[in-house]
């Protein structure tokens, strides 16, 4: 059985005349993101890897996450194909995950994110919004071959109310 996270990055500001790689988050984000990750903890724990896009917003959020958590940050690594909007690369890097890997938490973008959750559950979704999280439960021993996930999400405005 596999289990895989997806966990899109907090809100990020637009106020910086800066690229898109190197958006900072809001306070607002921040806030958000460490709320989210402590009102559902166990979403989070017993992870195998953590795989962060390098965009600033989504690696400042998987710092916040972990940090919140109390999570070793040796389980983070910066992953170049994550820093994407299109969902066959997240399909791609998922399906390549090392089998020794059970519970495997990627934070990234949309639309890539959102459409890799139709992908991996089979379902109709609209949209992953910002700081929200995918949790997808696979009957499948193998990266390769996972495929209609059980999903269940976490949605900020359902969460903190």
């Amino acid at each position: 059985m596999k289990e895989l996270i997806l966990l899109r990055h907090a809100k990020s500001s637009w106020e910086l005349n800066v690229e898109d790689r190197h958006r900072p988050l809001t306070e607002k984000g921040m806030l958000r993101i460490k709320r989210m990750a402590q009102h559902n903890p166990e979403i989070f724990s017993d992870l195998d890897a953590i795989y962060s896009s390098p965009a600033n917003r989504a690696n400042h959020t998987s710092s916040i996450a972990i940090h919140s958590l109390q999570l070793p940050f040796e389980k983070l690594a910066l992953t170049e194909s994550l820093y994407t909007f299109e969902a066959s690369q997240v399909i791609h890097f998922v399906k390549n995950l090392s089998n020794d890997l059970k519970r495997v938490m990627c934070v990234g973008h949309n639309p890539a994110f959102t459409q890799a959750v139709v992908y991996f559950s089979g379902k109709d979704f609209d949209h992953l919004p910002t700081a929200a999280w995918a949790h997808l439960k696979f009957k499948e021993t193998k990266w390769s071959s996972v495929q209609e996930g059980t999903l269940t999400l976490g949605l900020p405005k359902k969460i903190l109310k």
